[in-house]
């Protein structure tokens, strides 16, 4: 079992890694290497997150080692014995052997290094470059990332020279290794406070909101608004940009120089956009040398970057459409069947997937509605206490955990009284939730930011290469510093604890951070406590309410914007109602046809055919009068069907001149 628990976590993260990345990601559209890159990133800070609760664990034993060791001992199997005291080392479930886990965090950390300060800004680039051809998106990459690399040299510079100037250090390659990790460090704790202080307050409120149905429809009603302003405006920069290209298109005939660039725009088009295009140009017209109103290569490449962004923001706000559509449709669903007598739930809408018969058969009419009307709510109201009370634990171990007599870290108590009976289990379920409850607050707030329409994960395959680069990016500079300020606040770091211990074997990668006094005893230390007041200023929604008054539409209670666009959001949800329910309707028509009609015509003509074998031994006459009845009983049918159909389908509809009252819609009649 020693290095089991190790293959079983790797081989499960990487399963996790990649349901997130198909989650978001598209498998088929995107670029081989941008889901490889992102899949790799994701990985590995995953995985650190993971195997981390083990290096605690093994460490623990080691040291338990090391002090049997210095003492008269005797060795009996899986565990040693001290001679004086009795005392047993046990090796736990999980150990690691020694001198793996150094190399593995070795190779995990430099390789997320690479990917986030070197190969995800140059794919970055890469991705969002118009160019036409390998040569020319490097070329723009390199250029777009020459600022980018410089800056980080300047600071990295700046650490050099301050070490080289002191006069009491000696400047190492150990030395100026560790300079280098503790600025890439300094810059993700930056970070990582920030988004830690976010998180303690945003997920335990949005899981206690998510107990109360109105409070989420009326703010489903308000994306409702807000997406269909997106949707709008997607679509019309999508019209500009399809105009553009119509321009380009017929100006560069067949034989121009620039067409297979033109083609390569085409393709990259919606298909309807295309089919126009193409009908209404004309490749037997020769262009003229002369003339100089041709567009340039480059101006192409910027507008091939254009197409690409249009085309994908475009197809991610239909989706997303209809997507909250269906969210608004279950809300209100729910809503209806809280005061059932029946105790059954009843949708509006049969869902348009299939649903799995296993699913169907547990999950009935009666079970859906005491989970979604009575269980579902306290449920949440109890994760979101359980969660707040993790936020608070959090909270006061970051404010204390540099005081180690006493000691007040909470994470730390619950892990040294673990460790004094080796109790490994216990030790790494509470490293593992400690870890995986700080992860959930960095990595969700990572999901739900959105920079403008630069950087914005979205599910269900809309995300684009760039967003997902860069969220790997993010994700390699904010996993070690939050594995660092773990271990800070469990006493397992030897610069916290002032302790000449063991360290664990990721501490021991990242070299000692007594080369930078200033950042080991002053910024890892009191800059953590800054969330504190971040958790202050979230719970009292300053920055929503700060973006508000900036003119950026934030949901907010008191606010009359608010109030106007939940109006506008009901009203778009219940044209939506009253389509998709013409749609049903319309179906539900063309089916009874089928059932009554379909069955008339098929029993019509079998009497016909029968009747036509049994009289064989008429005369012509009395057989084409026979044909000719039959005839005009088919014809008679087939206008019956016109009628039907023409019924089923009307021509003009107005829907604000539905009335939901029927005695006036029978007088309208």
């Amino acid at each position: 079992m020693s290095g089991a628990a190790l293959g079983l976590e790797i081989v499960f993260v990487f399963f996790l890694a990649l349901f997130l990345l198909h989650r978001y990601g598209d498998f088929k559209k995107q670029h081989r290497l941008v889901i490889i890159a992102t899949l790799l990133a994701w990985y590995l800070c995953f995985l650190i997150v993971f195997i981390l609760p083990l290096d605690v664990s093994t460490t623990i034993y080691n040291r338990c080692k090391l002090a049997v060791n210095s003492s008269p001992a005797e060795s009996n199997g899986s565990y040693v014995t001290l001679a004086p005291s009795k005392q047993k080392c046990f090796k736990p479930w999980s150990y690691i052997p020694d001198g793996i886990m150094p190399i593995f965090w070795r190779v995990v950390y430099w390789t997320s290094q690479f990917l986030t300060w070197i190969l995800l800004p140059f794919m970055q680039s890469y991705a969002r470059s118009g160019g036409f051809s390998i040569t020319g998106k490097i070329k723009t990459a390199l250029i777009e990332n020459a600022i980018y690399y410089g800056t980080y040299l300047l600071i990295f510079g700046a650490f050099l020279i301050y070490v080289a100037v002191n006069p009491n250090f000696n400047l190492q390659w150990n030395q100026l290794q560790t300079i280098g990790i503790a600025a890439a460090n300094t810059w993700g704790l930056f970070l990582l406070v920030l988004l830690l202080g976010y998180g303690l307050v945003e997920i335990p409120r949005s899981h206690w909101n998510g107990a109360k149905r109105g409070y989420l429809l009326m703010k489903t009603y308000f994306k409702a608004a807000k997406l269909m302003t997106e949707k709008a405006d997607a679509e019309e920069n999508l019209e500009d940009i399809m105009e553009e290209v119509r321009k380009v298109s017929e100006s560069i005939k067949y034989n121009h120089p620039l067409r297979k660039c033109v083609d390569t725009i085409l393709k990259k088009c919606p298909t309807e956009y295309q089919e126009r295009m193409g009908r209404n140009m004309d490749d037997y017209e020769d262009f003229d040398e002369r003339q100089n109103s041709y567009p340039s290569e480059k101006s192409l490449a910027k507008l091939h970057k254009q197409v690409i962004y249009s085309v994908q923001r475009h197809r991610r706000t239909q989706v997303q459409w209809q997507i909250l559509l269906e969210q608004a449709f279950y809300l209100e669903d729910v809503a209806k069947n809280e005061s059932s007598a029946t105790r059954q739930f009843v949708h509006t809408f049969h869902s348009q997937e299939p649903e799995n018969k296993i699913i169907q058969y547990f999950y009935t009419p009666t079970v859906e509605w005491y989970w979604e009307c009575l269980l579902r709510p306290w449920f949440y109201r109890v994760l979101a206490v359980v969660l707040a009370t993790f936020s608070v634990i959090v909270v006061w171990s970051e404010c204390t955990f540099f005081s180690t007599k006493p000691v007040l870290s909470l994470f730390a108590v619950f892990i040294q009284l673990a460790e004094k009976t080796y109790n490994y289990i216990y030790i790494e379920m509470a490293c593992f939730l400690t870890i995986f409850f700080l992860s959930i607050c960095v990595y969700s707030t990572v999901f739900r930011i959105r920079v403008f329409n630069y950087y914005y994960l979205a599910s269900h395959h809309q995300t684009d290469a760039y967003s997902l680069l860069f969220s790997g990016m993010l994700f390699c500079r904010l996993t070690p510093p939050l594995c660092l300020n773990f271990l800070g606040l469990t006493h397992m770091d030897a610069t916290i604890s002032h302790k000449n211990t063991q360290p664990t074997a990721y501490t021991s990668i990242m070299g000692s951070m007594r080369v930078l006094s200033f950042v080991a005893d002053g910024f890892y230390i009191y800059y953590p406590m800054l969330v504190v007041i971040l958790c202050i200023a979230t719970y009292f929604s300053l920055g929503t309410r700060c973006l508000n008054l900036l003119g950026f539409q934030q949901f907010m209670g008191d606010s009359e914007m608010t109030s106007d666009l939940i109006d506008e959001g009901k009203e778009l949800i219940r044209r939506e109602k009253r389509k998709r329910q013409r749609q049903e309707e319309g179906e539900n028509r063309r089916r009874e046809w089928k059932e009554r009609y379909g069955n008339r015509d098929d029993s019509t003509r079998s009497r016909a055919v029968h009747t036509d074998q049994k009289e064989s031994s008429f005369s012509e006459t009395n057989a084409s009068r026979s044909l000719s009845k039959y005839t005009r009983s088919n014809g008679r049918t087939e206008r019956d069907r016109i009628e039907l159909l023409q019924d089923a389908e009307p021509l003009d509809f107005n829907a604000d001149s539905v009335n939901d009252d029927p005695l006036e819609s029978d007088s309208g009649r």
